[in-house]
């Protein structure tokens, strides 16, 4: 299975990879470009956008398939609704609307998480911490466009579960509900994908 030849490879091999896929896909490179000109404190684009696309480049479909949106999270200390709707508004005048960019500030997720979740959700330290507490492993990565045009790849649990197509719980919060409803999501739009149960389920 050729989408597979780069499953369990050393952790520089993919990160380089990772970044020849990222660069060879323009709707990233804007989003990144232009969240780089936007100059956030703290600023990654993470999740979907990314391992869908390395997802679709590695299985010959179209780059943009099944991406829906692209998620951009920030820590700025003023946890203030009116500031993060501010850095919400400059965005939407500057990104294209396909893929929808979804800027969040990652220091206010605690104010709003347990009224939309049900579940208390502790302050966060900074935009990686937020990308740390998804609810699969393999979701956890975080990309960034440097000044030097260099990109800054954060994946706290590597890349692998992303590259041998392999969704994989991430048991750090009680998030079964999420891990599986992403999986069935993931599954239904790449049938490559081998779905890891929760632990104990």
């Amino acid at each position: 299975m050729t989408h597979l030849r780069f499953a369990g490879l050393d952790d520089a091999t993919q990160r380089n990879t990772l970044e020849q896929i990222i660069r060879g896909a323009p709707h990233l490179m804007q989003v990144l470009q232009i969240a780089r000109d936007m100059d956030l404190p703290d600023w990654w684009l993470v999740s979907g956008a990314i391992y869908n696309t390395v997802w679709n480049s590695l299985t010959g479909r179209d780059l943009r398939h099944g991406i829906k949106d692209a998620d951009l999270f920030y820590f700025d200390p003023d946890t203030s609704y009116e500031s993060e709707d501010r850095v919400i508004k400059r965005g939407d005048a500057l990104f294209p609307q396909d893929p929808l960019v979804e800027i969040r500030n990652q220091a206010r997720v605690h104010l709003w998480y347990e009224h939309h979740f049900g579940e208390a959700y502790s302050p966060l330290r900074d935009a990686r911490e937020g990308i740390d507490r998804f609810a699969c492993r393999t979701h956890c990565v975080g990309v960034r466009l440097q000044r030097d045009d260099s990109l800054k790849t954060y994946a706290p649990y590597g890349l692998d579960d992303i590259f041998a197509f392999r969704v994989t719980p991430n048991p750090i919060r009680n998030n079964r509900a999420t891990h599986e409803a992403k999986a069935a999501r993931q599954k239904a739009q790449w049938p490559e994908l081998t779905v890891i149960p929760w632990p104990n389920s």
